[in-house]
């Protein structure tokens, strides 16, 4: 699923990352919200095919070359978010300020991925920036250098 996700990013074409994306019928099991798949569609997706564009604009003038070297994930980090908490009906694992890591032109550079979740022992993308936002793509952390996975927090 990295794989699609990194090849989504390349390529500007956020579609290509939905199966590393957070599924829509997961996302209405989890969430204690008025229309979960609704908001899935119109905000959640929404967010991440911004995100997905504002990760391929830092990939500079010839995308195509920018080649993905690993990406860091603080597994010890991982906190169970319980039933209640976060407008959720039901508990999942989190992941905050993973690291996608990637070769441009030689040098080593990264961008965080904001929030990880498990879904039936699965990590799925949820956001590459910030939970809450407006319409704007976002991308956390970008840097020269691989950065720095965590701290951990958020939903």
């Amino acid at each position: 699923m990295i794989t699609d996700l990194w090849l989504a990013v390349r390529t500007n074409k956020p579609r290509l990352a939905r199966d590393a994306f957070f599924p829509v019928d997961a996302y209405k099991q989890v969430k204690a919200i008025y229309n979960p798949g609704l908001d899935w569609r119109d905000r959640l997706w929404l967010d991440f095919t911004l995100d997905v564009h504002a990760a391929h604009a830092l990939l500079g003038r010839h995308p195509m070359k920018a080649r993905l070297i690993r990406v860091i994930v603080d597994s010890p980090g991982a906190a169970w978010i319980p039933p209640g908490y976060c407008y959720n009906s039901v508990g999942y694992w989190h992941v905050a300020n993973a690291r996608v890591v990637y070769r441009e032109y030689g040098q080593i550079r990264s961008f965080g991925i904001a929030s990880l979740i498990s879904w039936r022992g699965v990590w799925y993308v949820v956001h590459f920036g910030g939970v809450l936002r407006g319409a704007v793509g976002m991308t956390d952390a970008p840097s020269a250098g691989t950065g720095y996975a965590g701290p951990q927090g958020g939903c």
